[in-house]
C-alpha cells in the first residue's frame, strides 16, 4: 500500500519560539507515529528541525533554499511538492498562490476581524484576502479552538472546520524542586519572587491592564513583573504608564525578550503568580502550561479562554482592574487543587488527540475524492 506523501511547512522553527512552534511541535510528534504516512518537514535550518523530531523512517528533513517568504512560497515550496510527489502540504495561516497537490491550512485565529482596533489597517486589508484565498483553495481546514470555529464560519462561511486544539509540552507536567528552580532564575535573569506574563507584544496582550494592576494592587512592594516575549506591535498605552512611574516600581518590572525554551519553562516554574490579562485569543497556551505546572493562575475569561474553565476562581474580565487586582489577591492566598487542575490540562488538551482529528480530516478527505473518481 502506498504510503500518503505529506510535506509540513515548518518555517516558523527558523525563528523565535512562538505559538505556532509550539502547535507544529506538538503536532508534528504525535503524527510522526503513524507509519502509513509519510512526513516530509521543511524549514532552512534542518539541524534544528532533526534535533527536535530525531530520526524517524517515515520522515525526510527539507531544507529550504531561501529565508525569503515570498520565494518560499512561490519557488521552494512547489519545487519540493513536485520532486516528492507530495500528497498533502500543511500550512500555517498562508498557503501558496499556485496549488501544486491538496492543501491543509490551520486558521488559528481571526481576531482581527472582530477586534480591528488591535490591529494595522494593512494587516487587516492583507489577512482578509489572504486567509480568504487560503481557505477556498484548501481541501482540509483546521483551528485550534471552537471559538475560533465559529468565527471562521461567521466570516468566510467555511462550516467544515476541524478543531485541533493547542496542547502542552510534557515537561510542564514534571515535577520539579521550586527552591532550586528559584536559585537558578535568580543566578540567571535575576528574579526571585515574580509574577510572570508570557506573550508577545501586542496591544490586545493588555501589557498596560497587568502593568496597572501590579502597581494599583501595591503587588510591586513584594514581588517583581516579569513579561517574557518579543515585541509584535507596539503598545504606546503600556510605554507611557511605564515612563510615568516612580524608579522604585520601574526596577520591579522585567522584560525578557528571545528567551528560548528550556528557559522558558524554568521561568514559568519559578513563578509566584502567573498572569494572562489578554483581551483577545484564538487560543492561548501560557495559562494552560502555568496551570499543568501547578502555578496559581489568572486568565482572561474572553474569547477562546472561556473555555479554560477548570481555571475556576482565576478567570477574571479583562477590562476590569479591581477585579484582576482581586483575583491575583485570591490566589496568592488559596490556590486549591493544583494537581487536580493539572491534571485536568493533560486530560482536556491532549496532542495525540489534535493528531487524531488531523489525520481522520485526510482520512474522509481521501475517500471523498476515492468515492468521486
Amino acid at each position: 500500500m502506498k504510503k500518503t506523501n505529506i510535506l509540513i511547512d515548518c518555517h516558523v522553527f527558523d525563528g523565535n519560539f512562538q505559538g505556532t512552534t509550539s502547535y507544529l511541535k506538538g503536532l508534528c510528534t504525535e503524527l510522526i507515529h503513524d507509519k502509513t504516512k509519510h512526513f516530509f518537514l521543511a524549514a532552512q535550518n534542518v539541524q534544528h528541525l532533526e534535533s527536535i523530531f530525531g530520526p524517524h523512517d517515515n520522515v525526510t528533513f527539507l531544507k529550504y533554499k531561501s529565508k525569503n517568504k515570498f520565494v518560499r512560497l512561490l519557488i521552494d515550496i512547489p519545487n519540493l511538492i513536485r520532486n516528492h510527489k507530495i500528497d498533502y502540504a500543511h500550512f500555517q495561516y498562508v498557503v501558496p498562490p499556485v496549488k501544486a497537490c491538496k492543501y491543509i491550512v490551520t486558521i488559528h485565529d481571526v481576531l482581527f476581524l472582530d477586534f480591528p482596533q488591535y490591529f494595522p489597517s494593512l494587516y487587516k486589508i492583507k489577512n482578509r484576502f489572504l486567509f480568504n484565498w487560503s481557505i477556498k483553495h484548501s481541501n482540509i481546514v483546521l483551528t485550534v479552538s471552537n471559538y475560533s470555529r465559529q468565527r471562521i464560519e461567521k466570516h468566510f462561511g467555511q462550516f467544515n472546520v476541524a478543531v485541533t486544539p493547542n496542547a502542552v509540552d510534557p515537561i510542564f507536567f514534571e515535577s520539579y524542586d521550586k527552591t532550586r528552580v528559584r536559585k537558578e532564575n535568580l543566578e540567571k535573569f535575576g528574579i526571585s519572587d515574580y509574577f510572570v506574563f508570557v506573550s508577545r507584544w501586542e496591544p490586545r496582550k493588555n501589557h498596560d491592564g497587568l502593568l496597572r494592576a501590579f502597581v494599583e494592587g501595591n503587588f510591586y512592594k513584594n514581588h517583581e513583573l516579569v513579561l517574557v516575549g518579543n515585541e509584535a506591535i507596539p503598545n504606546k498605552k503600556y510605554d507611557e504608564h511605564y515612563a510615568s512611574l516612580p524608579d522604585e516600581i520601574k526596577v520591579k518590572v522585567k522584560v525578557l525578550s528571545n528567551i528560548g525554551f528550556k528557559d522558558l519553562v524554568q521561568i514559568v516554574r519559578g513563578a509566584t503568580i502567573a498572569a494572562y490579562p489578554s483581551i483577545a485569543e484564538g487560543f492561548g497556551i501560557p495559562p494552560l502550561e502555568s496551570v499543568a505546572a501547578r502555578i496559581p493562575t489568572v486568565c482572561s475569561n474572553t474569547t477562546a479562554m472561556s473555555e479554560f474553565t477548570f481555571i475556576d476562581q482565576g478567570l477574571f474580565d479583562p477590562y476590569n482592574i479591581p477585579e484582576l487586582i482581586q483575583k491575583i489577591n485570591d490566589c496568592l492566598h488559596n490556590w486549591p487543587e493544583a494537581e487536580h487542575k493539572s491534571h485536568e490540562v493533560f486530560s482536556q488538551y491532549s496532542w495525540k488527540n489534535s493528531a487524531r482529528v488531523f489525520l481522520k480530516a485526510i482520512d474522509e478527505d481521501q475517500k471523498a475524492s476515492a468515492a468521486s473518481n
